[in-house]
């Protein structure tokens, strides 16, 4: 029950970091719906790490996630280790993106609905996961 919930968050996740990665690439105008200003979070300097989108890094650590959920039981370094690198991942997701929401707050003054939908998701992919191996150490 829990390997699903995390396998449906990562692949919500897994979406919104590949829509963020296209505004970013393509220049278009997010669909915002009135909510925050993707637009001006979108081209602050926050943005990017080295030229490249933040949402390149989401849509990565996501679908490793999604990948160490879907293979956990095929590899045995993953059978052994996977859940802890569901918690670390998602650990480190959750600091960035308190950093990230820090900046969008103070320091460009807007909020990207959509980050803070990822924000959502790593929380929640990060207490789901410490539940996940609560269970399995059970």
């Amino acid at each position: 029950m829990l390997r699903k919930l995390l396998i449906a968050l990562a692949s919500i996740g897994l979406l919104d970091a590949i829509y963020l990665t296209w505004i970013k690439l393509s220049g278009a105008e997010a669909l915002c719906a009135g909510v925050g200003d993707c637009s001006a979070v979108n081209a602050s300097r926050y943005s990017e790490i080295a030229g490249i989108p933040i949402a390149v890094f989401g849509a990565a650590a996501y679908l490793v996630m999604l990948l160490i959920l879907i293979y956990k039981d095929r590899v045995d370094f993953l059978r052994e280790i996977g859940a802890m690198l569901l918690v670390g991942i998602s650990l480190a997701g959750v600091l960035y993106s308190a950093y990230l929401t820090y900046i969008e707050l103070y320091v460009i003054h807007a909020i990207c609905p959509y980050c803070v939908l990822s924000a959502i998701v790593l929380t929640l992919m990060l207490i789901v996961s410490i539940l996940y191996i609560r269970e399995e150490w059970a």
